[in-house]
């Protein structure tokens, strides 16, 4: 028998969701009683932004006490996340001393599964990539996913020089429906709609694991960067295999009542001229794979669109990008008056000049639409392997960087 005091399943999934994802709204600590984590996140992340500061500077953005400021700032050093910087010299009285973050105090590892690659980065505390692995395998199984790991981690660590004790864990990003049925997929792809991947991958990766939506990771990730607090709203466009979506709204990334939100590539696409076709049929690696395969070019790695020269491949890429404005067009009206983002922006792995390219087709055919608001249309800050540099931020938002989510259990007695 169920208990009356039982959380109901679709509340659990929701608070899940936002326990794994939700973004602070903004970098003031609290003073409330049994807030000390969240204070200590807050805290943490004003010095990831600057790189170095004093207490008084982190004490006058954060609106925290002195004496609570002087007892973080020892924690977060005994912790090996910060450490003093000498004294910064100039002005009136005792020159305050500075304070920096520890690159090295902690590292996050994330994995991208993939339609068509497999990715592996390590990011430091600062954000920065410390290693990088890309592998194109064209619809990997649950072994070669694991044999790719076991092969790429051992040498990332070392390229990284990371300390396996300083490693917070681990994210994965996988499209939502892996399995959903792509040009030239083979039969059996879709057990990875049944696979417990967490399972999979521990004898590999003996850390917390966490796994999110391929969009929802690029998009989290991106709201991490500094950049990201001058565009505190927007609308994450992924081009991968796929497509995909993630919306982000005053720093918090918005999942849905199902966990489904900004799953563009799968809305209908009636510039297509047939029954059935959504927007991801046009706006997808996969699909233009498909048109070169027809012109008898073979897309070996997505960087080789910047290179390619002969005539029939760049006639397929320029009808590519024009159709793929067309097929956009719609659903972008729809997030832009719906949501009011500050910007719509474009990543994945489409090389970057062919990214900057569909992203300024995309902005001259919104321009030529009466809107009530204009976003911002460009690529993304994080458009390589996106998705796997934001899920390498999930473990540092598990367990160091605020959260709405915490404050509110802190606050709960």
């Amino acid at each position: 028998m169920t208990s009356p005091h039982a959380t109901p399943p679709g509340r659990r999934r929701a608070e899940g969701h936002a326990r794994d994802a939700r973004l602070s709204r903004g970098l003031s600590g609290t003073n409330l009683e049994r807030a000390g984590d969240y204070n200590l996140r807050t805290v943490l992340q004003v010095i990831r932004f600057h790189r170095e500061s004093t207490r008084v500077a982190i004490a006058n953005q954060t609106g925290l006490t002195a004496p609570t400021i002087a007892n973080i700032t020892g924690r977060l050093m005994e912790m090996g996340l910060i450490r003093n910087a000498g004294r910064l010299h100039g002005g009136r009285g005792q020159p305050a001393l500075k304070i920096e973050l520890c690159p090295d105090g902690a590292f996050g590892i994330g994995l991208t599964i993939d339609r068509d690659h497999l990715s592996l980065a390590i990011l430091d505390l600062a954000g920065r990539v410390r290693a990088r692995t890309t592998r194109e395998i064209a619809f990997a199984g649950p072994d070669q996913v694991l044999a790719f790991v076991q092969e790429a981690l051992p040498a990332a660590l070392v390229e990284g020089e990371v300390a396996r004790e300083r490693i917070l864990g681990v994210g994965v990003a996988m499209p939502d429906d892996v399995g959903r049925s792509l040009p030239d997929q083979p039969q059996g792809y879709d057990q990875w709609d049944a696979i417990d991947v967490k399972a999979l991958l521990a004898p590999a990766l003996p850390w917390p694991i966490h796994r999110d939506n391929d969009a929802a990771a690029a998009a989290l990730g991106e709201a991490q960067y500094d950049e990201a607090f001058d565009c505190p709203s927007f609308f994450y466009l992924l081009i991968t295999a796929g497509l995909g979506g993630g919306l982000v709204i005053d720093r918090t990334y918005h999942r849905g009542a199902h966990g489904r939100s900004g799953e563009i590539g799968l809305m209908p696409d009636p510039t297509a001229g047939r029954d059935g076709a959504v927007v991801q049929d046009c706006v997808s690696l996969a699909a233009l794979r498909t048109r070169l395969a027809a012109v008898g070019q073979s897309l070996a790695s997505p960087e080789a669109l910047a290179t390619m020269d002969d005539p029939a491949s760049l006639a397929v890429i320029d009808r590519w990008v024009a159709d793929s404005v067309a097929a956009l067009v719609q659903p972008l009206v729809a997030v832009t008056t719906l949501f009011d983002p500050d910007a719509i922006l474009i990543g994945g792995r489409l090389p970057a000049c062919l990214n900057a390219r569909l992203a300024a087709a995309v902005a001259q055919a919104l321009a030529t639409i009466d809107l009530p608001t204009r976003p911002d249309i460009r690529p993304a800050h994080m458009a390589q392997d996106a998705p796997a540099i934001g899920a390498a931020m999930l473990p540092f938002m598990d367990r160091l960087l605020p959260s709405d989510s915490i404050l509110m259990q802190a606050g709960r007695g």
